[in-house]
């Protein structure tokens, strides 16, 4: 269960954010924010204490907090070294460090050559699956995994081809229920958990996001949406049409533990 959040308000410089389809154009910035702060209104009615720090505006994509650390259940948080060399340096950010020792007495970091965004780390449990991809390399894994071991957990490294981050194609809820898109709906790393299989044209709706026996569910996927209810999840659904145009998703905008 979840009690905490840290977000990021986005910055105006959000409209340069990297994207992977600069085909869907810029972001809206003003319905960017009014989508954000709805988001954020969300996990707090889902019962989380968020912390929402402040824009960022020498990182366009700072919003997507998630990928500046890996928070876990068992006392330590680990701050990532982001793959992309415009987001390297947010991770130094004062107020993310400090809004971690709020919360955490151990904080590790992964160092050089390592890279990781966690948006390639799936947490189930005590176990971790590490994607490894054009933003996350064997040398942080390793560095990862030896963390999480001396704190009592484990991980797995699980090759990522064709996505950006593997939480964009897998997305774990409860009770072993995954989310998938079809390239990992046969995927042997996962063949003992039961699969919710999102179509080619709802694929967006992969990165959905469960708090604590709620899904949050991107708007529009109505497939998808019905089929995470009928695996007997409460749904909540959201706009995030500004996110998506620089990549951008649920699980994106949120530390959560």
């Amino acid at each position: 269960m979840f009690t905490t959040a840290i977000a990021r308000t986005p910055s105006r410089s959000l409209i340069d954010g990297i994207s992977q389809t600069p085909e869907m154009g810029k972001p809206d910035y003003e319905l960017a924010l009014k989508q954000h702060e709805r988001y954020v209104e969300i996990l707090r009615e889902l019962g989380l204490k968020v912390t929402v720090l402040e824009p960022a505006e020498d990182f366009p994509d700072s919003v997507f907090i998630e990928d500046n650390a890996l928070c876990t259940p068992h006392g330590v948080a680990i701050i990532s070294r982001p793959g992309a060399d415009t987001r390297r340096d947010e991770v130094k950010l004062p107020d993310l460090r400090a809004a971690l020792e709020e919360h955490y007495d151990t904080i590790e970091e992964v160092v050089d050559p390592g890279t990781v965004d966690p948006g390639d780390i799936l947490m189930v449990g005590d176990h971790y699956y590490i994607g490894i991809s054009h933003r996350t390399n064997d040398a942080a894994a390793d560095q990862i995994i030896k963390i999480l071991e001396a704190h009592g957990m484990t991980g797995e490294k699980v090759k990522v081809e064709g996505i950006l981050h593997l939480k964009d194609d897998v997305v774990y809820l409860d009770k072993k229920d995954l989310i998938v898109a079809k390239a990992y709906e046969n995927h042997p790393a996962f063949a003992d958990y039961n699969k919710i299989v999102v179509d080619d044209d709802e694929y967006y709706a992969v990165n959905s996001l469960w708090i604590n026996g709620t899904v949050i569910v991107p708007e529009g996927f109505p497939k998808t949406e019905k089929a995470i209810r009928d695996a007997g999840y409460e749904v909540v659904l959201i706009n995030t049409s500004e996110f998506e145009k620089i990549t951008g998703s649920l699980t994106c905008m949120s530390l959560r533990f």
